[in-house]
């Protein structure tokens, strides 16, 4: 903490605060900071409602750390913090060890520990109870536990509590729980919140969801405590780049002169995972961290980049919230972040306890066209929420997310999104065994979800002024959080010039080339039939047996990949009708294609043998695409093209949603026309090639390798140009 010029006047209060905050930093000479104590003392002696707007660094868990010690002194119960990250709870728990703090958690993550947790706070051993805010959401939580807690509690704490406000950019459903949680406790009991990242309008909402029953009872309103937000530590800069490769080359050749360790962010999963796997062929210790990466494998990269044991870890935004490493010396953005706030977030990561840390945002091409997918998928609609009550209300018994994806067209990720905003109104609830209507009448309120639509565009427009425009950068930045005291930085590349190198050579340019043309994706065949499946008139359940499934199948690329996505994404895209654009491969995608080939065969063809001839799957958007693809790969191969499969007649089609409804979608969609039976019984079992376009869900390559399987086929091996995952 650093020294403070208006440090509160000695008093008994004080004395024992500053004790706990050397203990807590292991600095004899630690201050506080302008408002820390001030928050303290309003807690502790006040029982205030308090709202702390403060900088990543400042030190806001100093405060409720200190705070709760100084409450459990006084006799007071727990602290029960509510914390959006199990890598918050992590790196808050082990910091609060060395105050000597008894912290424990209760969350997904340490299921087998609730039973040790919930006796120590039967014995009272517990100072600070670490909770996420979906355990509020959780029955048996709510019922068996939650009342206890709120009967002993002695101080409530909301970590990054911008997530209440459906205006942040992070919103979380289950915080708006936290307004019934906190009507619920004793006048007593004071309540902070703490969040690095809201505007005014988050501000005032959150204020809303903190004051509730303040008039009523006649108590002071909601104390709000904001300072400066400018970190004197970031020297930040864009540099804008002609092409993915000439970016990518810029960081093989760059990111060894940034001091210290860091995090490079991507906007996708394959993004992250290419530019990692890129790196470490230059020779950089670096590795992959993204939404995919198993939780025990997080907790290693994080540590390994606090020990610094990497150069960088490569990752999307899943590495933000929680995570603290106070020397972390640069962040480099590849591809920006659809809202200024949010790219604070996610460089105040750095330089918090350093001189100096640099700040570099390489924008890309595809970056309008991420958000767009982004913010559409994030957004629920009138009719998908009608159908959920509607199932959910007919249905006799509480249903699972499974089985309620077999009556909705909703994907799995949307409905659960989808469901806990539902249940955060009071129209359904999540009780043992699924979910159930409340029978409380609901609003759709669509005024407000146009006005958080246009709140988002506004934002992706500030995030691009902050991209070309020649303000001060920093002050930009925190004029989108609405700080009074926003400057001029004096540090970033529009105040003081570029500070970071602007060349790429032509040796780093030739490493990113061959990087980004290198092709093949695996696609992993389908094992499991979707729930619920009868409902929709599909007899099927349980594992695709071995003989009706696909072998493992390769893609040229993924569309969100940084090398060929951007040409797979120009072949796939539409005409100003908004009609699909269908013309053969090229040249240089076909040599792509063979590429793919031969190394599949290299690696032996997923274990399933040498296709002897190739299938090739009918196409209602682009016939003359998938035609040429399995004509040029029967030519390249030396491979007989047996045909093509036929679609059903007045087969209804449509595209489906979730993995149920897609399935449905496609189920007995294709036949086996004579004249493609002829072929396979004479190719006596061999296994094929099966061609397509495009792969999503791979329902539909699922659904014709079966046909071919029971047609004769000893083994089935998609090949498709392109994937979306």
């Amino acid at each position: 903490m650093a020294a403070s010029d208006n440090t509160p006047a000695t008093s008994g209060l004080h004395q024992q605060a500053v004790d706990l905050l050397h203990a807590l930093t292991g600095r004899a000479d630690a201050h506080f900071h302008p408002g820390q104590f001030e928050a303290i003392e309003a807690l502790v002696e006040n029982s205030r409602r308090a709202l702390v707007v403060q900088r990543t660094g400042w030190g806001k868990s100093a405060v409720y750390f200190i705070a709760s010690l100084l409450l459990r002194a006084r006799g007071r119960g727990p602290t029960l913090i509510v914390s959006p990250l199990l890598a918050l709870m992590r790196d808050q728990v082990a910091a609060a060890s060395r105050a000597g703090v008894c912290a424990a958690s209760i969350s997904s993550a340490n299921a087998t520990e609730w039973s040790q947790v919930l006796g120590q706070l039967d014995r009272d051993e517990v100072d600070v109870l670490l909770i996420s805010p979906e355990r509020l959401n959780n029955a048996r939580f709510r019922e068996e536990q939650l009342p206890q807690l709120v009967n002993r509690m002695g101080l409530l704490v909301v970590d990054e509590a911008h997530c209440i406000s459906d205006w942040g950019h992070d919103f979380r459903p289950d915080y708006r729980r936290i307004k019934d949680l906190i009507r619920q406790l004793p006048p007593t009991v004071p309540v902070l919140a703490t969040t690095a990242t809201a505007n005014q309008r988050v501000v005032h909402d959150v204020q809303e969801q903190l004051g509730v029953g303040l008039v009523e009872s006649g108590r002071e309103p909601v104390m709000t405590l904001r300072g400066p937000l400018a970190r004197a530590s970031l020297r930040l800069g864009v540099l804008r780049l002609p092409s993915n490769t000439v970016r990518l080359a810029w960081l093989l050749e760059h990111l060894g002169s940034l001091e210290g360790s860091g995090i490079v962010y991507a906007l996708t999963i394959s993004a992250a995972e290419d530019t990692a796997h890129a790196l470490r062929e230059a020779g950089y210790n670096v590795e992959a961290y993204t939404g995919r990466t198993d939780p025990a494998d997080r907790e290693r990269l994080e540590s390994a980049l606090k020990d610094n044991q990497v150069k960088a870890l490569v990752a999307t935004s899943a590495l933000g919230m929680g995570f603290d490493k106070p020397d972390l010396g640069f962040v480099v953005h590849m591809g920006a972040p659809s809202s200024p706030v949010a790219y604070y977030q996610q460089v105040g990561r750095a330089g918090r306890a350093t001189e100096r840390a640099d700040v570099l945002l390489l924008p890309g091409m595809e970056d309008r066209e991420i958000w767009e997918y982004f913010a559409t998928a994030s957004m629920p609609t009138e009719a998908k929420a009608r159908a959920v009550l509607r199932e959910l209300g007919e249905a006799q018994a509480p249903l699972s997310v499974g089985a309620l994806e077999a009556r909705v067209d909703i994907k799995r990720s949307p409905l659960n999104m989808l469901l806990r905003v539902l249940a955060v109104e009071g129209a359904v609830e999540q009780v043992q065994g699924g979910w159930q209507v409340t029978g409380a009448a609901w609003h759709y309120d669509a005024p407000r979800y146009q006005r958080i639509h246009q709140a988002r565009i506004n934002e992706q427009n500030a995030m691009l002024d902050y991209e070309n425009k020649s303000t001060c950068r920093m002050q930009m930045l925190v004029e989108q959080l609405d700080d009074p005291q926003a400057a001029p930085c004096g540090r970033c590349d529009n105040c003081a010039g570029a500070w970071y190198p602007t060349h790429v050579s032509q040796q780093a340019a030739e490493n990113a080339t061959a990087t980004l043309k290198r092709v093949g994706v695996e696609i992993d065949p389908r094992a499991q039939w979707p729930v619920g499946l009868q409902r929709l008139g599909v007899p099927l359940k349980g594992t695709i047996a071995p003989g009706e499934r696909a072998a493992a199948g390769r893609a040229v690329a993924r569309l969100t990949d940084l090398g060929w996505g951007n040409r797979l994404r120009e072949i796939f895209h539409t005409d100003a009708q908004g009609a699909p654009v269908d013309q053969p491969v090229d040249q240089e995608l076909g040599r792509a294609c063979v590429e793919v080939l031969a190394q599949w065969a290299h690696d032996g063809w997923s274990g399933a043998g040498r296709p002897a001839g190739i299938v090739s799957m009918p196409s209602v958007h682009r016939p003359q695409l998938v035609q040429s693809l399995a004509m040029g790969l029967a030519g390249a191969g030396r491979l007989p093209y047996l045909g093509e499969l036929a679609l059903a007649p007045g087969h209804p089609g449509g595209a489906g949603g979730n993995g149920a409804y897609q399935l449905a979608s496609v189920w007995q969609k294709f036949q086996i026309t004579p004249q493609l039976q002829t072929a396979l019984d004479n190719m006596n079992g061999a296994p094929v090639l099966l061609v397509d376009d495009l792969v999503d869900s791979r329902w539909s390559l699922t659904v014709a390798a079966r046909e071919l399987r029971l047609a004769g086929a000893a083994a089935v091996l998609p090949f498709v140009l392109a994937s979306r995952g």
